[in-house]
């Protein structure tokens, strides 16, 4: 594709510099009395997959949690340079940010098909047929019980109910959590499949994943920024990525 202007675009310098979809300045969450987020900056590309990483409880997950409105915070998020500040999280969902949450949370006792119905919005067309392309195997299973699904089909129906709108954005968190090694593949490709539409904000421990998906690679430690910068080069220095993951690009893949 040629020829295309790139959204939200500016030149500097004769170079056309692409604005974030997503940008976070100094977000800080409190729960409980205590200080989850510590003055939480960076950037989301237009593009691609950007991966918030870290070890476990660092605020990963409170980070897209504070996006979408369901965690008290201060600072600012811009969506296309637009403030989400204050939004309740329906409006947000209607600005285009899609959520896929860490355990999938799809409504066990209803059906496939419910499930997907729920997450129809307003008056816009569902796009069911994109969806179905992706994920061929729910179109036979509309009427089984989301419940009874193995752990990867459930993770298909939580990312087909999100993709079943336009997004601008979509936030998935830990998308290959718990899954077989060849279901892990799958969700994969699905997600590099819709990154090259809608730009993600992936959680992600499976570094083997991230290395296949993400272009960028922002690190959380204890509610702060502690790196920022390109994936491929923090997945191969081995040194930075035990100092900041505890782990190995190699161990973190198998996982």
């Amino acid at each position: 594709m040629t020829g295309a202007p790139v959204t939200g675009a500016r030149e500097t310098g004769g170079e056309v510099t692409a604005e974030p979809v997503l940008r976070l300045s100094d977000v800080q969450v409190r729960i409980a009395g205590s200080q989850i987020l510590h003055g939480v900056s960076f950037d989301v590309a237009p593009t691609g997959v950007t991966a918030l990483l870290g070890r476990n409880g660092v605020g990963k997950t409170t980070t897209l949690l504070a996006v979408m409105g369901l965690r008290p915070r201060t600072g600012s998020v811009r969506l296309d340079g637009e403030s989400l500040d204050g939004l309740p999280t329906h409006r947000i969902v209607r600005r285009g940010v899609g959520y896929v949450p860490e355990d999938r949370e799809v409504f066990a006792g209803l059906t496939v098909a419910e499930n997907l119905r729920l997450a129809e919005r307003g008056t816009a067309e569902p796009r069911y047929d994109p969806v179905f392309e992706l994920f061929p195997d729910l179109r036979t299973r509309l009427r089984q019980q989301a419940g009874t699904l193995s752990g990867g089909q459930q993770q298909m129906v939580a990312l087909a109910r999100v993709l079943l709108a336009e997004n601008r954005l979509l936030l998935v968190d830990e998308p290959t959590k718990g899954l077989a090694p060849q279901v892990v593949g799958e969700v994969a490709r699905v997600l590099e499949r819709v990154a090259e539409t809608v730009p993600v904000l992936l959680v992600e421990q499976n570094l083997g994943v991230v290395g296949r998906l993400a272009r960028r690679a922002v690190v959380l430690n204890q509610g702060r920024v502690v790196h920022d910068g390109d994936a491929t080069a923090l997945l191969e220095d081995g040194a930075l990525t035990r100092r900041l993951l505890g782990v190995s690009a190699e161990t973190g893949a198998r996982k």
